[in-house]
């Protein structure tokens, strides 16, 4: 189509029976700024500072989009296959302080315990380990946030050890899933 700028256009990643998982784009900035200050994200996973739609595609940009450029994957957007409705974000990001790809996800609210989460980290895992040759990948959460710890766990995770990211990070639950 001739003045249509493909670099915005969502790459789908994956397909589960009831989601689909696709990049993210500056179009998703509005999602983002409503998943990244739920009071639940900002508690297990932190505040990322994103307020204004400028700041969502910064976060978007230096974030998913540059991890899918320099690593060929990184968080994905998930959405319901039937309505195309943004209801999170699953996927794999390789953190310098981390030897490992790790396993990330968060969710709105609304579709917690619905089995959305657990079906899109399954897919990503399986996509992690078939498609990117990944046979150890690991996961971490707040020591507190014991959903995700009972997620990882049901879907083949087993917790390792407590680890500081870094010097001003606090110590996090690590989980390892190995084939």
């Amino acid at each position: 189509m001739p003045g249509t700028d493909l670099r915005e256009l969502p790459v789908k990643v994956l397909e589960t029976e009831r989601l689909a998982l696709r990049h993210l784009s500056n179009d998703d900035a509005g999602f983002i700024i409503d998943l990244v200050n739920q009071p639940s994200f900002l508690r297990y996973i932190g505040d990322k500072g994103v307020r204004t739609v400028a700041d969502a595609h910064q976060y978007i940009q230096n974030g998913p989009v540059a991890s899918y450029a320099r690593h060929g994957f990184g968080l994905y957007l998930v959405e319901l296959k039937e309505t195309a409705a943004p209801i999170g974000i699953c996927g794999l990001i390789k953190r310098d302080s981390l030897q490992d790809v790790d396993l990330g996800f968060a969710f709105l609210p609304a579709f917690w315990s619905k089995g959305y989460a657990a079906e899109a980290a399954e897919a990503v895992l399986q996509y992690g380990r078939s498609a990117l040759g990944l046979s150890r990948i690991v996961a971490i959460t707040s020591l507190d946030n014991h959903d995700s710890m009972k997620l990882l766990r049901k879907i083949g995770f087993k917790e390792e050890s407590l680890e500081r990211l870094s010097e001003n990070e606090p110590v996090v639950r690590l989980f390892s899933s190995d084939p």
